[in-house]
């Protein structure tokens, strides 16, 4: 029985508690027996909306141990695995704290604010031996995982062109605006645009140069609306763009256009489209599940069974920061082409 702690009860911590309690019921050896958030507000169920509906109205949270002090939970706490839903900056320190402990960790994405201290996570995960998880839930949600198998096929042979696109209401729904803010969340480069960026570099492994545009919006945040195009040996052309400054009855959205040799892929308004060249396009029977669940899932089996995290590695989020990195240069450069190394 693998016993959690949860870190952080915003819409993601409450997003993680929901599949938490999902998986006891139906009988996966887990439970989570302790959350801790330093908003001590939320134990009397005082929430804030997030950019993604979830089912269901404030959680139940009478059946577990409350701390609004970390290390507090670490040590009064006998857990197997540590699940960090705190804002970016804090990510490093409790990872590290939580690996000297011996714990194993999942971490929301970003990683970290940037790679140095994103190796400052690998290096205690090396140390301790134990697992660490990057939460980049896009590589567990159905239609993208869909688009992953199509393009490690091959069976509409290479991608000639890719385009991806996240955007949705400025984020004002978190505590403090700490998502807002560049110094606690990175700003919408590190934010939100970089789900489509590790969907990229899960897709097409590291660009060897990128080139982006960007501008600030919100006040005291950065990078708010964002266009990038990558670099690839075999030239095919790779873009994203990125907008959290939608108003008005926008809502959110992310989509994406694969165009194959012999056929596309578009996924848009939570419709994945399969096209091949000679023949009707379709929508495919996806699993039902949501990636979050699967994630969690993911990550508790691999601890329980002392598996391999191999569908997200520390190294591979790490990589994705560094791209991430690469485009803020370039965007402060002006769109200049900078090298990923």
């Amino acid at each position: 029985m693998l016993k959690v702690g949860l870190v952080g009860l915003g819409f993601m911590g409450r997003t993680h508690l929901t599949n938490y309690k999902r998986l006891e019921a139906e009988g996966f050896p887990l439970r989570l027996t302790a959350i801790c958030d330093t908003d001590k507000n939320k134990f009397q169920g005082v929430f804030v909306e997030g950019n993604i509906p979830v089912a269901g109205e404030g959680p139940d949270l009478s059946g577990y141990r409350h701390y609004t002090d970390f290390e507090q939970m670490l040590a009064e706490e006998e857990l197997d695995f540590i699940d960090i839903a705190m804002p970016t900056y804090l990510h490093a320190d409790m990872t590290v704290k939580a690996f000297e402990k011996g714990l194993h960790v999942l971490c929301e994405k970003p990683m970290a604010l940037g790679t140095e201290e994103a190796r400052r996570m690998v290096e205690a995960q090396q140390r301790s031996g134990k697992k660490l998880m990057i939460a980049h839930v896009l590589r567990f949600w159905p239609e993208y995982e869909y688009l992953r198998d199509t393009v490690a096929s091959g069976r509409y042979g290479n991608v000639l062109s890719a385009h991806f696109f996240r955007g949705g209401h400025p984020p004002k729904w978190t505590h403090n605006d700490w998502m807002v803010r560049k110094e606690t969340s990175g700003g919408g480069l590190f934010d939100l645009h970089i789900h489509d960026i590790d969907m990229i570099n899960w897709l097409f492994g590291k660009p060897d140069a990128v080139s982006a545009f960007a501008r600030d919006v919100l006040p005291g945040s950065s990078f708010d609306i964002i266009s990038a195009n990558y670099v690839y040996p075999d030239r095919k052309i790779v873009s994203s763009q990125c907008d959290r400054s939608l108003t008005g009855e926008f809502g959110f959205e992310m989509a994406f256009r694969v165009n194959f040799e012999g056929g596309n892929l578009v996924y848009e308004k939570r419709v994945l489209r399969d096209n091949p060249r000679d023949g009707k396009g379709f929508s495919p029977q996806l699993p039902e599940d949501s990636g979050y669940y699967r994630e969690i899932k993911y990550c508790a089996e691999a601890i329980l069974h002392d598996r391999p995290i191999e569908r997200v590695t520390p190294l591979e989020a790490l990589t994705t920061l560094a791209i991430a990195e690469a485009e803020g240069r370039s965007a402060e450069a002006g769109g200049t082409l900078v090298d990923i190394a």
